[in-house]
């Protein structure tokens, strides 16, 4: 419910919603892009304050904190307002939402056995794909009979997520769990600041920057650009959410067989393909691909980055370095988010957008491809290859 609502609802939501925005014209284009941007710049605030603020606080008002700044975000956006009243709440919704994302997958996978990580730690993250799926499906639904009742409905199903998942934080806070804390290799208690981890949190960085132009403005171009009109925009990004729900899950699959490093390696080649193919073609197949696709690798890498930052130092340190990549991932797409809305309202076409981040995560492959031999040169007794579910059982 943690990534549900802090990046399937929160972030995702507000796609489908823009050109809306722009057409009953409670905002001009380049406004609309800028609120977007807004919650980019939350979501760093919130990565950096969310582990002590899980430190100094119980993990589960944290989160029943962030659930509410979510429902709120949306309540409050509901009739139309000046763009500073809307920016204040879209920027609440980004530090609500990177909340979430740092304390909920950190606590639940301090609570899960070893051997079971590979396959917890991608469900964490199906949230995500499921709140873009419901964002996908419910904000067109709720868009024919208008803005001010879409808005409403997403604040609501924002608290109905945190009603839910403060049920899992409460078994989570029990004492049958927390007195008995998952052990650790001491071969897991690595530093921090070994060049892999560095390389791996630089190119979750590079894959934020991939992430803007899908996330925030594939619809709108879609719509008005491509001249698809709305509903093919919004079947685009039903797509979208039909791939992010399959993402974590192929996520899991990948890290059981092939390992966490390996596994991220491919999703950064798959997602550099396919935010790229806008720029070849926007045929039916090429959109529908790109969509899946893209919609697919972003839960995917999000987990494979934090199952390989788990596998590099050990599940007690990961709630700390998760929030550290966290942090990176959102000062990364904060500047990217704002950087593409400032060349979008100088040059009037999103195109450039999608090259700028083809080539971020065109980049990310490279350090990837390099954090392994350094995870390697660096550990005195090195495995072929990342260890999976079956290693472990062994």
């Amino acid at each position: 419910m943690a990534t549900l609502a802090g990046i399937g609802v929160a972030r995702f939501a507000y796609t489908p919603l823009l050109p809306a925005l722009i057409e009953q014209h409670w905002f001009s284009a380049s406004q609309a892009a800028y609120l977007g941007a807004a919650n980019l710049l939350g979501y760093f605030i919130g990565a950096l304050a969310a582990h002590r603020l899980s430190e100094r606080f119980s993990p589960r008002w944290v989160m029943a904190a962030a659930f509410a700044g979510i429902g709120l975000s949306f309540l409050a956006c509901a009739t139309p307002g000046a763009i500073g009243w809307f920016f204040a709440w879209r920027l609440v919704s980004g530090v609500a939402g990177a909340i979430l994302m740092v304390v909920g997958p950190s606590t639940a996978l301090a609570a899960t056995p070893p051997h079971r990580r590979a396959t917890v730690g991608a469900l964490v993250f199906t949230g995500i794909g499921l709140g873009a799926l419901l964002s996908a499906t419910l904000v067109p639904l709720m868009l024919e009979i208008g803005l001010t009742p879409t808005w409403l409905a997403l604040g609501v199903l924002a608290l109905a997520a945190g009603a839910a998942g403060d049920r899992g934080a409460v078994r989570l806070d029990s004492p049958s769990v927390a007195s008995h804390p998952v052990s650790e290799s001491p071969a897991k208690a690595r530093s921090l600041g070994t060049a892999a981890v560095l390389l791996v949190i630089a190119a979750y960085g590079l894959d934020a920057v991939g992430f803007v132009p899908h996330t925030v403005f594939w619809v709108d171009f879609l719509a008005r650009e491509a001249g698809l009109g709305h509903r093919a925009a919004s079947l685009q990004w039903a797509l979208f959410g039909v791939g992010a729900v399959a993402g974590p899950l192929l996520a899991g699959f990948v890290a059981r067989h092939l390992g966490w490093h390996t596994g991220l390696a491919m999703g950064f080649v798959t997602k550099t393909v396919a935010v790229a193919i806008p720029l070849i073609s926007l045929s039916l197949i090429s959109r529908s691909l790109s969509s899946l696709l893209v919609g697919a690798m972003i839960p995917a890498i999000v987990a494979l980055t934090s199952g390989r930052l788990a596998e590099l130092v050990g599940a007690k340190e990961h709630k700390r370095l998760w929030g550290h990549a966290t942090a990176v991932f959102a000062a990364a797409q904060a500047m990217a988010g704002y950087a593409m809305s400032a060349l979008y309202a100088a040059s009037g076409t999103y195109y450039p957008l999608f090259a700028m981040g083809g080539i971020a995560l065109a980049v990310g492959i490279v350090l990837i491809l390099l954090s392994r031999g350094v995870a390697a040169s660096s550990t005195p007794t090195v495995s072929p290859r990342p260890p999976t579910l079956k290693n472990r059982e062994r």
